[in-house]
């Protein structure tokens, strides 16, 4: 068994992208997921499952399409590429609700920086198929826009942290 951390793409609280996280737990379940638990209104999960990362998120949207009536975006990360990123963490001394990391299905490109718009004090690291971006004045009233922001997911070092304590021992 493999322990997963699936972050689903525009899942929230409030507004078009509402899934209550019981419902998302069923959704896991019924792919044949087990030892499903998830994390804050904002999707995401993480589970056990025998299969490859492909399969495993090949069978979530599809669950996720099937329940929700759209596409849900999925991008999965392993308990050790979650740790990972907390070691590698190009902004130790910033506050973990001021630092976040966007999370891509392939590597960022080499002119992310160059291309990012309504960039204020915020600084941009990337890191593969991540980036890591701190957010000085709070993530909250920046204007910050990437263009692969649309392809991928964010979540704050706290949630980065949470999601790899409960794969601990599982990848």
């Amino acid at each position: 068994m493999m322990s997963l951390i699936a972050l689903l793409r525009a899942v929230n609280v409030g507004g078009t992208g509402r899934l209550p996280m019981a419902e998302l737990r069923e959704v896991c379940r019924s792919a044949g997921f087990s030892n499903v638990r998830t994390y804050v209104q904002s999707g995401n999960v993480v589970f056990e499952t025998d299969n490859s990362p492909a399969v495993a998120r090949a069978a979530l949207e599809a669950g996720l399409l099937d329940h929700c009536g759209k596409p849900v975006s999925v991008i999965l990360r392993d308990g050790a590429a979650m740790r990972s990123l907390l070691a590698r963490n190009p902004f130790p001394e910033a506050a973990p609700d001021k630092v976040a990391v966007l999370f891509l299905e392939s590597e960022a490109p080499p002119d992310l920086i160059d291309r990012a718009r309504g960039r204020a004090s915020e600084d941009i690291v990337p890191a593969g198929c991540d980036v890591f971006i701190h957010y000085p004045d709070g993530m909250g009233r920046s204007r910050l826009r990437l263009p692969v922001m649309a392809e991928g997911t964010v979540r704050n070092l706290r949630t980065v942290a949470k999601l790899a304590e409960l794969s601990m021992g599982q990848s």
